[in-house]
């Protein structure tokens, strides 16, 4: 599902842009959708990531968040199975992964900004990598909206932008930023530095992530603690094994 160069790319620089895998009309349903589920649950949405003893911000100020979207409607499996997002994340992790979690942010207006970070307990990795992430745009991600920054080639270092910056809130000089159109999709490797940017518009920005760890991590939702039999019965044996229930 990925050539050698999409391969080469990821491993060297951390990140690879998969190109647009929804149409315009799915990424309405999803965000109709969205809009739906941030209605229904109003103050607890995003309760999950709460819940979880392996998520460092819950709650982010000035970021809408929903949680657990592998089982609030069928519209959200693309999201862990689409055959490209699955062969990015098995040049990142091998073989034996599983996904993580499948949450919703959208940087608010005037808020978003994220200090440079990895996603694996903060910590540098040593030997194989143990987390990887797709996100993937709900709106089109421009240079004022808030989109994510990235400093490529940084998964590979043995220091963390905490130590290496003054002030890891500030734009490093070779970050690049994730610009495309909604239904875009990009992986990047979680030990990559990443994070958002300020949303400088009067609209949310909004994004889903499916998120993947390494088969031997906890996840950050359990997704054995959550799963229905609705989505039990309806994603297969192959749905069952990347969710490890």
């Amino acid at each position: 599902m990925l050539t050698k160069q999409e391969i080469d790319f990821l491993d060297t620089y951390g990140y690879l842009d998969l190109g647009q895998l929804l149409t315009a009309d799915q990424v309405d349903q999803i965000n109709d959708r969205i809009a739906e589920l941030m209605q229904s649950e109003g103050e607890n949405a995003g309760a999950e990531l709460a819940a979880s003893n392996y998520i460092r911000h819950p709650k982010e100020e000035g970021a809408d968040r929903l949680a657990d979207l592998v089982n609030k409607g069928q519209i959200f499996d693309i999201f862990y199975t689409h055959p490209r997002v699955l062969a990015g994340i098995e040049a990142v992790l091998g073989q034996a992964y599983k996904l993580s979690s499948l949450n919703y942010r959208a940087a608010k207006p005037g808020k978003g900004l994220q200090k440079l970070h990895v996603d694996w307990k903060n910590t540098v990795v040593s030997g194989s990598y143990k987390v990887c992430n797709s996100i993937w745009l709900l709106d089109d991600f421009t240079e004022h909206n808030g989109s994510t920054r990235i400093v490529p080639k940084t998964h590979t270092v043995n220091i963390l932008p905490d130590e290496a910056m003054a002030d890891p809130n500030e734009k490093h000089p070779d970050e690049i930023r994730i610009l495309a159109p909604a239904g875009s999709v990009f992986i990047f490797n979680s030990h990559v530095w990443h994070g958002g940017t300020t949303n400088q518009t009067d609209r949310d920005r909004r994004s889903i992530h499916s998120y993947f760890c390494s088969r031997e991590q906890p996840q950050q939702i359990d997704q054995k603690k959550y799963i229905t039999k609705e989505t039990m019965d309806r994603i297969g044996e192959k749905g069952r094994h990347i969710l490890a229930v």
